[in-house]
């Protein structure tokens, strides 16, 4: 435990029309310390950050700050007091300079009340410099890597005089070697006596990083512990309310006929790649960050254009130079980032299934809506969905069940190969073990799957294969016992020569 208690929350409750999102719960978060916050989608985390980011009010319950009630009626308010978060999705002006941004609605002026640019770039440039970066606070946001607008964002907390750092998912889109740089600078917040609120859903990181968790399951408190006093397998039960021991189903594949092969695909971040993908198998292909490996899956579903190379299916060469093409072929295509590329949020989740298998619902121009119906409630039932109408809004559901959705439309349009590109990103662990359910009985059924994953554990743990890729080419494949994370990360970040590469 860290130094003296700083935010304390008593029985909070919050209500919407017809729901209780929040039911009573408890949070204690010391000075110096890191505090995970673990559930489900669903669980309620996201609304308490937001009742304690001032964000939203809550209906009930009490918030004590540094031992005196505090009732925040907006974000503003709440930074004043020193709490910041840090949201999932980035805000931040694209176009303005990392300054501008760590100061937006707060730029320094002179006595003649403009700007002062020399004051802005300089103080900002101390605060980046206080983190460790290397950047100039002149930068554009446009121009920065993805970690180093995270880091941006951390920085802008210093500026508000924030104590306590709430951070979500904060790791999403970095690659191990950013992970590390952000694990660093957060121990340092924590020396400095920061308090950092740390919500994520990948566990290993929450007991890399925290010091305590607290659990929280269908918006009420479940527990608290210290961080030595728990494990995974408590953590999970606690979350789902059910052991979930075995996260990962037992395979016991045996290579089947070759479905799809790669020779040689080349484009300017891919380098003479080769892989074949078996009948019923999951091949996962990893890689840190730049190895090519999100280029590889866009290009086998024809949504990056390949400059050379050939493709494969069921023993003939196949046209798959773009979406449709690979589709008619029967590849479907997972994205990693459901929210820009797999779904359109502001339509409903029947318009979301049937999309990519309009052309088997409609006669002419019309549409057979009750075939439609039927084979979208086939699929809502068959990868447990859970939603209150087929007429709900993608963008309104939990992240597990809009990659359920998906899924579903993949599978809709009757795809013999699945490209996953992290298919789990941003599910809770309930969510994760429902996942790799499906996969397992989608390769039962006889479909293949070709995996990038970044997560190792979870790479290791459904794969059948595994590919590891660096700048660009395929410097290792593995199988079996073959694979752990040690021999995978070594080849990844270059620790290994490339004498053991297939290209």
């Amino acid at each position: 435990m860290g130094g003296r208690l700083v935010l304390k929350l008593e029985s909070i409750v919050k209500t919407f029309p017809g729901v209780k999102a929040l039911d009573g719960v408890h949070l204690d978060v010391y000075e110096g310390e890191v505090h995970a916050l673990c559930g489900e989608n669903g669980a309620g985390k996201s609304t308490l950050m937001k009742i304690i980011a001032g964000a939203q009010p809550y209906t009930s319950g009490a918030m004590y700050l540094n031992g005196e009630k505090v009732v925040f009626h907006s974000a503003r308010d709440a930074q004043k007091s020193g709490i910041a978060m840090i949201y999932q999705e980035f805000n931040m002006v694209p176009e303005l300079s990392v300054a501008e941004n760590m100061y937006l609605g707060r730029l320094p002026v002179n006595s003649l009340r403009k700007v002062d640019w020399d004051k802005l770039y300089k103080e900002a440039q101390d605060n980046l410099n206080h983190l460790g970066l290397k950047f100039s606070s002149k930068t554009r946001v446009k121009d920065l890597s993805v970690a180093e607008a995270q880091m941006t964002e951390i920085a802008k907390c210093l500026t508000i005089g924030a104590r306590i750092i709430i951070m979500d998912e904060p790791t999403a889109a970095l690659a191990e070697e950013e992970i590390k740089i952000l694990f660093q600078i957060i121990e340092e917040l924590k020396k400095k006596g920061f308090a950092i609120i740390y919500i994520s859903h990948r566990m290993d990181e929450i007991f890399r990083i925290s010091d305590r968790l607290t659990v929280f399951r269908d918006g009420k408190f479940v527990a608290a512990k210290e961080i030595g006093e728990t494990d995974y397998d408590d953590v999970v039960s606690m979350m789902v309310g059910r052991s979930v021991s075995n996260l990962y189903p037992a395979r016991d594949y045996k290579q089947q006929e070759i479905v799809l092969e790669a020779k040689n695909i080349k484009d300017r971040k891919v380098h003479n790649v080769s892989l074949q993908l078996h009948r019923g198998e999951i091949l996962g292909i990893t890689g840190l960050l730049g190895a090519g490996t999100t280029e590889l899956s866009k290009i086998l579903y024809g949504a990056i254009p390949m400059e050379s190379g050939e493709l494969w299916i069921h023993g003939e060469r196949k046209d798959c130079s773009a979406p449709i093409k690979a589709l008619k072929n029967g590849i479907g295509f997972v994205s990693d980032d459901r929210k820009q590329e797999g779904l359109v949020l502001i339509r409903s989740i029947r318009e979301n299934i049937s999309m990519s298998s309009l052309k088997k619902l409609t006669k002419g121009i019309h549409l057979n809506t009750r075939l439609e119906t039927e084979r979208v409630n086939h699929q809502v039932q068959a990868l447990n969905i859970r939603i209150s109408s087929t007429k709900q809004l993608a963008g309104k559901l939990s992240g597990g069940n809009q990659q359920k959705i998906v899924f579903a439309k993949v599978l809709e349009a009757d795809s013999d190969i699945l490209i996953l590109n992290e298919p789990t990103r941003g599910v809770d662990v309930g969510a994760k073990a429902e996942i790799y359910s499906i996969m397992d009985q989608l390769t039962k059924n006889g479909k293949s799957i070709l995996m990038v994953s970044t997560d190792l554990p979870e790479l290791i743990g459904i794969s059948d294969r595994v590919i590891v890729m660096r700048e660009g080419r395929m410097v290792l494949e593995i199988s079996g016992d073959d694979m752990n994370q040690e021999l995978i990360l070594a080849h990844a970040s270059g620790g290994v020569k490339e004498n053991e590469s297939e290209s």
